[in-house]
């Protein structure tokens, strides 16, 4: 759909700056939100932690090493979730056709606005200062024909910018840019594209579309379709749930066969999650990650989902039976998830969570 205006919202550095604005001892400093300890991961960085090198998902002590002067900060969900609410709220005085991605993102549909603007740019200009005035907090926003260039826009002027791509500018704006700046092109996939010679998204569009498929099976088409800007994936706002899963960091690496208790704590929060849900989930996910950093994943779809908690745990379990690795091995990280949602007609057993 070609006439369509998106707008990608992003909370600039949202965390580390709901943290700044509440408490104004941390305003100008480098603030790192998460738990301390060798184990913790970084939730958020202020820009200021961010200069020295500090980045979201990377480990606690590593932050503190490349930023001594750092100010740790644990997380307050709860607060962070009222503060995305409050948010939320504006974006729909704007328009119905919101996506929240997570807390702090959030595509909307403008093509038509409620506020009854003259443009999506003076959407998103407006949405900006309405944060800003009432939250005072920054975001930073992309206007484009889609939600891929949506997303590409509003990194361009981060912290708290507004960047509008056209659509006679979108194959200009695209071509020099590193394929690592489309979706699911990760360093595996980037290293790949590097081998026939491919670095660029104008690289990508270059190539013939029958060569992208025989190196990439159908992910190649999609290549082929971002690198020319197309996207026609619309806004959901009530976009399903795709997977629950609960997984827990330990303090101290461990063998697998001592992660059974854990597995157990982990399977019941999900099950507990899951009952929020009217579709139901298919398959059962066990999740590991070595002492290595590696992550290993079993999964099993069973003919008959799970009706109780129990039931999840014995999947759970019989999973960690299949894992077939070195039992000497050590873990740092196990993980229970339900994915593979359906709606009750689609599934085997439409009956099973009434």
């Amino acid at each position: 759909m070609a006439n369509r205006k998106i707008i990608h919202v992003d909370m600039d550095a949202f965390y580390a700056s709901v943290e700044q604005r509440d408490d104004p001892h941390l305003r100008g400093k480098p603030v790192v939100v998460a738990w301390r300890g060798k184990r913790s991961v970084v939730c958020a960085a202020s820009y200021e932690a961010r200069k020295f090198g500090v980045r979201s998902a990377m480990p606690a002590v590593q932050a503190e090493r490349l930023c001594p002067d750092a100010v740790f900060v644990p997380p307050d969900f709860t607060r962070y979730r009222t503060v995305s609410r409050a948010v939320r709220e504006i974006f729909l005085r704007h328009t119905d056709l919101v996506e929240p991605l997570s807390l702090d993102e959030a595509y909307l549909d403008v093509t038509e606005n409620k506020s009854n603007l003259g443009s999506a740019t003076e959407v998103a200009q407006t949405i900006r200062r309405q944060i800003r005035d009432e939250q005072n907090l920054t975001a930073s926003a992309g206007v484009a024909p889609n939600k891929f260039l949506a997303k590409i826009a509003s990194d361009w002027r981060k912290p708290d910018g507004l960047f509008v791509i056209k659509p006679a500018d979108v194959l200009d704006l695209l071509t020099p840019l590193a394929v690592e700046r489309i979706p699911g092109v990760g360093k595996v996939t980037a290293r790949r594209l590097a081998q026939i010679n491919i670095r660029t998204v104008g690289d990508i569009r270059a190539l013939d579309l029958a060569e992208l498929n025989r190196h990439f099976g159908r992910y190649g088409t999609r290549l082929n379709e971002l690198a020319s800007g197309i996207d026609n994936n619309p806004v959901e706002p009530n976009r399903p749930t795709q997977s629950i899963s609960a997984e827990d960091t330990f303090e101290t690496d461990v063998l697998l066969r001592e992660t059974e208790p854990i597995i157990r704590r982990l399977a019941e929060k999900v099950w507990n999650a899951s009952r929020k849900e009217t579709r139901i989930p298919r398959t059962v996910v066990l999740k590991l990650k070595t002492a290595q950093f590696s992550i290993l994943t079993r999964s099993l779809t069973p003919p008959v989902t799970p009706s109780s908690c129990e039931e999840l745990i014995d999947t759970a379990l019989a999973l960690l039976a299949k894992v077939g690795r070195d039992p000497n091995q050590r873990y740092r990280l196990v993980g229970v998830g339900l994915s593979n949602f359906r709606d009750p007609a689609q599934s085997p057993n439409p009956l099973l969570f009434d």
